[in-house]
């Protein structure tokens, strides 16, 4: 039994790979997995952590598991890492330089989880795109659009520019919807009819209390605008639709007409 565990699968000079050593490295990869669900477990039973948080803290341990098993595990096979760091110095720089990028990325990635300015869940607007957070990894972070599409960002992307958290605070955001009344129509009713519209919509908050805002004048039309707060951040264009469906039907109701944009014409004979 001896002889086959110490057998020599392969050898060049110094190292050389023995049945002992694949042993080692298999059980040594079920105790390092193993570990890795027992602490996954542990951190996510802590109630006082939102799950964003819980799945941050979680990643950057099994990043640095995985570091250390990988530096342990050429170790079990002889490996002078030394040796192996210093030899290959020269290497690194060239790659280094022409892979800024990509450790570009891996920085914003540790950054991300260490930081927690956007966690998984989280809404985003970034340059014009809405978004929520699938998963942030390493190099890499996957959002879902509003149109159920999948769109994998480099981290030095979420960064480097500017973008707008709808959940960073708070998961209410308010929002708001514009329309435009004839001249001729009666302010106050147009103001109570808008406030029918707005509390009569489901996945609208009633804390904050929504209100109507007498805008501007402009040019064809008197325009109001409807403030409201709401927990839909991502699927608020859906809320923002029905919204506008009622303030249709009940102008209709209450005989306030929606203008045309109008133009007077001069001729000169």
């Amino acid at each position: 039994m001896k002889k086959i565990i110490d057998y020599t699968l392969f050898q060049d000079g110094d190292f050389n790979i023995k049945v002992i050593n694949i042993l080692k490295l298999f059980v040594f990869l079920v105790v390092v997995t193993l570990l890795l669900k027992i602490i996954r477990k542990a951190i996510f039973r802590i109630d006082k952590i939102d799950v964003a948080k819980k799945y941050s803290i979680y990643s950057l341990v099994r990043y640095l598991i995985i570091v250390i098993s990988i530096i342990s595990g050429l170790q079990l096979f002889g490996f002078n890492l030394s040796v192996l760091v210093a030899g290959s110095a020269a290497l690194l720089v060239g790659i280094g330089l022409g892979l800024q990028n990509l450790f570009s990325d891996f920085v914003s990635g540790i950054i991300l989880l260490v930081d927690s300015s956007v966690k998984v869940n989280d809404v985003i607007e970034l340059n014009g795109l809405v978004c929520t957070v699938q998963e942030i990894n390493l190099r890499t972070t996957i959002v879902l659009t509003r149109d159920d599409k999948y769109i994998i960002l480099p981290n030095s992307d979420l960064t480097r520019n500017q973008l707008i958290n709808w959940t960073h605070n708070d998961f209410a955001s308010r929002f708001e919807v514009t329309v435009g009344v004839d001249y001729s129509s009666d302010i106050q009713q147009v103001i109570q009819v808008l406030k029918e519209a707005v509390d009569s919509q489901k996945g609208i908050l009633k804390e904050p209390i929504p209100f109507v805002r007498f805008t501007d004048f402009g040019d064809s039309s008197l325009n109001f605008s409807v403030i409201f707060w709401s927990e839909e951040l991502f699927r608020i264009e859906n809320a923002k639709s029905n919204l506008r469906i009622k303030i249709f039907e009940l102008f209709k109701e209450n005989n306030i007409t929606i203008p045309f944009p109008q133009r007077v014409v001069h001729i000169n004979n």
